[in-house]
């Protein structure tokens, strides 16, 4: 095998050692090659002998995030359900498997390559679409009011029933989903983007996988365009965004993303912005947001979009489509969400630095928007309060919700809470948005708010040292459904008028609940 960085690491420490202690040396060079040795005779067979990722997930640091070393001991030790990870505590000794964590745990030397080739490679059609029927295999009141449910715990998916409350179907996904599943606008079809860079398309009417295809090594989240055309991919690893094909995840388009100086960046995330006809990407190494259109006559050089459209023999010619417009910002963006009318884009830092960029004009228009405590924008929702708009948004690190007026952008209230919180929702038919308190001795609790008044009108407390997270409301507001994030958890369904207890569904972690129309008309108070 080629050298791995941890041999080269540790055989670097080790020549410093030499002079001190000959043997500490030898001992280092020993280690690195018997976790080297491990891992192949191991892992590579399913995760990639560059730890990439194969049957199995890529094993990196950026990819193991969710997984601390001591759960990866764990799962080495006793292997996982529900997957084909198989336990070898009968095989290795502690000190190999924890060799084997540390090895999978340390930052690979060189960026590896996923490039176009890598990904053509990689798709796979289970059922072509002209071979599926249009007519859905089972029978719902409303296609529209489906929810699907992330269950993270054993890796599977349940369809929904939004009008019963009753299960239709679970399946299996790949592992560690992230970035929230995106509808086709019809709302049949499903694309889901693991952490490992797998991009799924899933047939809600048929129950069937479509395609798939792996657009990166560690990504971040995707977004469908608005007609349903392309799905575009961002990436932490390599620093790629990747549009497809929606159809069948045909890979179009590769963007290398980089500043005017050849700096590259990872992409922090990607949204549709359907006015627009375009998808906004926010970079966390470079300051800029690029703006990318899919309209099949793509804007001509003006405000930042790509402009030099002639031949090499100095002609004129179409333009290349999807042109990319690059917007300066004045700090890097985690994550951002947009206004009703997707001209305002908000970001932040993770280090609380917020702005206000204006999309038609193309630059900043507010560089010292106050969100102090790491707001989560991508939880963000708007609505309006005594006749102005308003965003609101939990904070990571901080125990309060911040509302800010989107006219003048100043803080209108600071909404305690009783911990750092994640996930903020409301409905355009409720007058309550639910925020919960994610982090912390009190991440059992969900606050309700009052859009009136700003008061938290009701503290719930749905099952008592278990995490209570992420709302979603059915289609027409009536009823909120709540996640208790726990192996042994629930989706819990609220009355949003009288905030009392429905029913309460057995699941297995689940992360989040998408609703179909929700999801598709980009309404106020759910996320995008």
């Amino acid at each position: 095998m080629p050298a791995t960085p941890v041999s080269s690491i540790i055989v670097t420490l080790s020549l410093l050692l030499c002079s001190i202690h000959p043997s500490l040396a030898a001992a280092a060079e020993t280690k690195a090659a018997d976790a080297v040795s491990l891992y192949k005779d191991n892992c590579a067979e399913c995760h990639n002998e560059h730890r990439l990722g194969g049957m199995g997930p890529a094993l990196l640091p950026g990819n193991l995030k969710r997984l601390r070393k001591n759960a990866a001991i764990d799962v080495i030790r006793n292997g996982r359900m529900a997957t084909q990870m198989p336990a070898f505590k009968e095989k290795l000794s502690d000190a190999e498997i924890q060799s084997l964590v540390e090895y999978v745990y340390t930052p690979l030397k060189e960026t590896p390559v996923w490039g176009m080739e890598e990904i053509r490679a990689s798709q796979i059609i289970h059922n072509r679409e002209s071979d599926l029927s249009d007519k859905p295999v089972f029978k719902v009141d409303d296609l529209l009011n489906l929810f699907l449910v992330v269950e993270l715990g054993d890796h599977h998916v349940t369809l929904l029933d939004g009008d019963k409350f009753e299960p239709i179907h679970r399946f299996k996904s790949r592992f560690a989903l992230h970035g929230g599943p995106k509808y086709s606008p019809d709302g049949r079809f499903v694309y889901f983007a693991s952490r490992d860079g797998w991009i799924s398309k899933y047939d809600i009417y048929n129950l069937k996988l479509v395609a798939e295809v792996r657009a990166g090594i560690n990504t971040r989240n995707q977004a469908v365009s608005a007609d349903g055309r392309y799905v575009m991919i961002a990436n932490y690893l390599p620093h790629t965004l990747v549009l497809l094909d929606a159809k069948d995840l045909s890979p179009i388009k590769l963007f290398d993303v980089k500043d005017a100086d050849g700096k590259s960046s990872r992409v922090s995330a990607v949204y549709t912005a359907p006015p627009r006809n375009s998808f906004i990407a926010a970079l966390k190494d470079i300051p800029e947001l690029w703006e990318i259109s899919y309209e099949d006559d793509p804007p001509i050089g003006f405000d930042g979009w790509v402009h030099d459209y002639r031949t090499d023999s100095g002609e004129n010619r179409a333009p290349e489509p999807f042109p990319v417009r690059r917007i300066s910002v004045d700090d890097y963006l985690d994550d951002f969400f947009f206004d009703q009318e997707y001209v305002s884009l908000i970001g932040a830092s993770r280090e609380g630095k917020g702005q206000v960029v204006d999309l038609d004009v193309g630059r900043v228009i507010v560089p010292d928007l106050e969100l102090p405590g790491m707001p989560h924008l991508g939880s963000g929702i708007t609505f309006e309060y005594k006749g102005r708009q308003v965003l609101a948004t939990p904070n990571l690190k901080k125990g309060d919700v911040s509302v800010i007026d989107m006219e003048s952008w100043k803080t209108i209230k600071r909404i305690k809470t009783l911990g750092p919180g994640f996930f903020m929702r409301s409905h355009k038919n409720t007058p309550y948005a639910w925020v919960d308190v994610f982090f912390g001795p009190n991440k059992d609790v969900m606050h309700v708010i009052d859009k009136r008044t700003l008061e938290i009108v009701k503290t719930l407390r749905p099952v008592p040292g278990k995490t209570a997270a992420h709302v979603e409301f059915t289609r027409d507001g009536k009823y909120a459904l709540l996640s208790i994030w726990d192996p042994d958890g629930a989706v819990i369904v609220y009355d949003s008028a009288t905030l009392e207890e429905v029913k309460r569904l057995p699941m297995n972690k689940p992360s989040g609940k998408y609703n179909v129309f929700n999801k598709t008309r980009y309404l106020e108070g759910t996320s995008h």
